[in-house]
């Protein structure tokens, strides 16, 4: 029997004045006169993003959910060039901490997923050099918060540059070059545009990466749709981690926006999937990527308490009856 989790990305529709990513330009920064006036500013922005974090923690737990991916935009600027003497962690040591001890007393799994323009397959050296930067601040994120950092960051294959071929194994070359303790943090996903499933396993199999299916992705890029082909070359690639398999579930907005995200999830190509996967692992955590975010789980869980042939163990975990 398999146990299912629900999570949601980053934000809610019903907690108000909650936002975990707001910012501040370099623009704005320079501006200020006073620089160390300036960096102060900074750190109330990234301890306002904090506490908004540990409100949407709170409401989660409060709702039943214990799965949730936080904002990568909480400390603005903290990978900028002209900011790398800033030590941002120390100023907000109490909040991160707050955050994890949170989590680890809810049994929370909490983790990120950094923007696209993180890319470890470029050739362009300068980008990469960027891209390790970005890891190297969620990776002291989760250290502040005293999270162990395996496995919490997902990542797409990044680009093709006119030769997906090569770039896949511009990945893999570039892949030597990443510390030994940001590789650990690193989930690799499916994409909509270039790298399909069968493109990301390949390269999880060959350096040891988990795998993260998303279903929507798969749907608008494949080779071939039937994805259960596949699905314990899947598993598979989860054998070595702490963490339960995760994938990405999400609907199509439609037809004609095929790969923007719908406001809810499909609640038959969800039940779908479940009857195919179930009894194949212990358990799958599903983060749902809907532009409703915490109403779209909401809408789903109910949508399965309703169904006979599941049975909710809380408000987002449940089980297929066998």
């Amino acid at each position: 029997m398999t146990q299912f989790r629900l999570g949601y990305v980053a934000m809610s529709v019903h907690v108000q004045n909650a936002s975990p990513s707001q910012t501040m330009t370099y623009s704005q920064f320079s501006a200020l006169k006073d620089r160390e006036a300036a960096i102060r500013k900074l750190e109330r922005i990234a301890q306002s993003n904090l506490s908004n974090t540990l409100r949407l923690l709170k409401h989660s737990v409060a709702s039943g959910i214990t799965f949730f991916r936080m904002s990568s935009r909480l400390v603005p600027l903290a990978t900028h060039e002209n900011l790398s003497d800033w030590n941002y962690i120390q100023p907000l040591k109490e909040d991160l901490q707050a955050i994890g001890k949170f989590a680890e007393e809810k049994e929370m799994r909490i983790d990120f997923h950094p923007d696209h323009f993180v890319v470890l397959n470029t050739p362009d050296k300068d980008t990469f050099k960027f891209s390790l930067q970005v890891l190297k601040y969620h990776y002291r994120l989760l250290h502040g918060m005293g999270i162990d950092p395996v496995h919490r960051c997902v990542l797409h294959l990044g680009g093709a540059y006119q030769d997906k071929e090569k770039a896949l194994e511009q990945f893999i070359e570039n892949w030597a070059y990443v510390p030994s303790g940001i590789q650990k943090m690193i989930m690799l996903e499916n994409d909509d545009k270039v790298f399909t499933m069968e493109d990301c396993l390949y390269v999880c199999e060959k350096l040891n990466i988990p795998f993260i299916f998303d279903l929507h992705h798969h749907m608008a890029n494949h080779n071939d749709s039937d994805w259960t082909k596949h699905w314990e070359r899947i598993v598979g690639t989860w054998e070595h981690s702490p963490m339960p398999l995760k994938m990405h579930i999400s609907s199509p907005k439609s037809t004609e926006e095929f790969k923007s995200h719908a406001d809810l999830i499909d609640y038959e190509m969800f039940k779908t999937f479940l009857q195919q996967v179930s009894g194949s692992t212990n358990k799958i955590d599903c983060m749902i990527e809907a532009k409703q975010k915490d109403e779209a789980l909401f809408t789903l869980s109910h949508q399965l308490h309703e169904d006979s042939s599941i049975t909710m163990e809380t408000p987002s975990i449940f089980h297929l009856n066998e």
